[in-house]
């Protein structure tokens, strides 16, 4: 199959698959990795603080925030400027977890690029970026 469509979905497919089994131990799922990503860079921003970070739908970040403190990785709390929203703030568990999920993701690129020389990596990661740019800046039209 030449399709780029089809290859990008599929290879997005097997990371999620292989990053889900690295990381389920954590009690994380790959859903919920951008969010944590985001978090642990920055805690404590709103949804809507997120949601500009994330590139995401605002129903999708809705359920998968729910999601996150039924799981008992972040914690909602009332915004000391604004009585109307709310910041988002990881729970102990989420930091403990942060080194572990940083290395699962690690282990998963590596051996998903471990066929490709560090020239081929960089340039992969080149197009790829440049393909997510072209796509993001034709949908805006």
């Amino acid at each position: 199959m030449t399709s780029a469509g089809y290859l990008v979905n599929h290879m997005a497919r097997l990371f999620a698959d292989e990053l889900r089994k690295r990381i389920a131990p954590l009690g994380i799922v790959p859903g919920q990795f951008p969010a944590l990503l985001v978090l642990w860079e920055k805690d404590g921003l709103t949804q809507k603080e997120l949601l500009a970070l994330l590139d995401i739908e605002q129903a999708t970040l809705a359920n998968t925030l729910t999601r996150m403190e039924r799981d008992g990785l972040i914690v909602r709390r009332e915004h000391p400027a604004d009585a109307r929203a709310r910041t988002i703030h990881l729970s102990e568990k989420a930091r403990a977890i942060r080194d572990s999920a940083y290395e699962a993701a690690k282990e998963t690129n590596e051996e998903a690029l471990s066929g490709l020389t560090d020239g081929e990596r960089q340039s992969f990661l080149d197009c790829m970026s440049r393909t997510i740019t072209a796509l993001q800046e034709g949908g805006s039209s």
